[in-house]
């Protein structure tokens, strides 16, 4: 066979790919219960480019955190089970990694910071402890060497009087300064990829702002992709490059932050920036969206939405709409796009 690709073709085909660092594909997760099967994850697509900071929003039940947990293995087996698909990380499938390769990169190549710190940190050890031992394990880093290094992520993250409260326990830490030292662990190895699930849900508005500027600021100095789980279009605006909106288990929309904010495409999309309240505009009532996340272990047939849906037609009702790219990186999975040409 004669390819048709120019030898200029190929090296910005080689470049582009060498762009992504983590590429998934039909990733399905299904969960195994007495009730039935929950299909919580049903063949989802996401790119996430290298040093790029990836929105991924929805309500809560919308597959989220099952979707990051899949990324660095964290789902619990059984009752969990991923049916299909791959993650590449790099040119490598995380999904066919054993349990001793994973060590190697989970902390150390990919870390995350969890919604709430105080179940992710040891009580019983000092912050300073629990800092350094991801430095011996991944940085190889001997006790004292890791003690110095943790004691400057710990000033690096702004944790005043660092020294001095390096041997202070969590609970003697409060939930914004916790979180701090979440950040410090999961970036003390300087990972290519940071998985951040909601780590500013339970801080008020003023800490979380400081914790969103300081985790802007270590991946611009690191260089560091951002996996940002939120329910949260005010923090998606702020930090995000790119947003992708999840639904009952399906990237519905996948877009740059700006485009969507101004064009949203999909009508769960625009629902949801229908439902936030603007400074700019005097409402009687706030917009909601009807009716809640689907059992998912009987979803609706077709698009998951449709019930919820204000443009539902009759196809959605029985088949499940495909992943359209409606301009360049823009993706969308509704029966509204699949019938036009975008070539034109």
């Amino acid at each position: 066979m004669v390819s048709n690709f120019s030898e200029k073709d190929l090296i910005n085909i080689i470049k582009r790919d060498n762009e992504f660092l983590i590429k998934i594909r039909n990733l399905k997760v299904y969960f195994y219960t007495e009730e039935g099967i929950v299909k919580a994850v049903e063949g989802i697509d996401l790119d996430i480019k290298k040093g790029e900071t990836l929105g991924l929003i929805g309500e809560s039940g919308s597959g989220k955190t099952v979707s990051a947990l899949s990324i660095i293995q964290l789902l619990p087996i059984p009752p969990a089970k991923i049916i299909s698909g791959s993650i590449l990380f790099k040119t490598n499938d995380l999904l066919k990694f054993s349990s001793k390769q994973m060590r190697t990169v989970r902390g150390g190549k990919i870390s995350m910071i969890f919604q709430d710190p105080m179940t992710s940190l040891n009580p019983l050890y000092s912050v300073a402890d629990q800092i350094a031992e991801n430095l011996r394990v991944h940085q190889k880093l001997d006790p004292d060497e890791a003690k110095i290094e943790a004691i400057r992520m710990m000033k690096e993250v702004g944790i005043p009087d660092a020294e001095k409260r390096s041997q202070d326990f969590p609970h003697q830490f409060s939930g914004g300064m916790r979180q701090r030292i979440m950040i410090a662990i999961a970036l003390s190895c300087r990972p290519l990829l940071l998985i951040a699930d909601e780590p500013t849900t339970a801080l008020d508005v003023t800490i979380q702002a400081q914790v969103l500027n300081l985790i802007e600021n270590l991946k611009q100095k690191y260089n560091t992709a951002v996996l940002y789980i939120t329910h949260n279009f005010a923090v998606v605006a702020e930090i995000a490059d790119r947003v992708a909106v999840m639904y009952a288990g399906y990237i519905v929309e996948e877009n740059s932050c700006l485009e969507c904010f101004v064009n949203p495409a999909h009508p769960y999309t625009r629902d949801l920036l229908s439902s936030i309240p603007r400074v700019d505009r005097k409402l009687d009532h706030l917009e909601v969206i009807k009716g809640s996340i689907p059992n998912l272990i009987n979803p609706p047939s077709g698009c998951r939405f449709h019930p919820r849906c204000k443009d539902v037609m009759d196809i959605c009702n029985e088949e499940v709409p495909e992943r359209i790219e409606i301009a360049p990186r823009h993706f969308v999975r509704c029966h509204l796009y699949s019938q036009r040409d975008y070539n034109e």
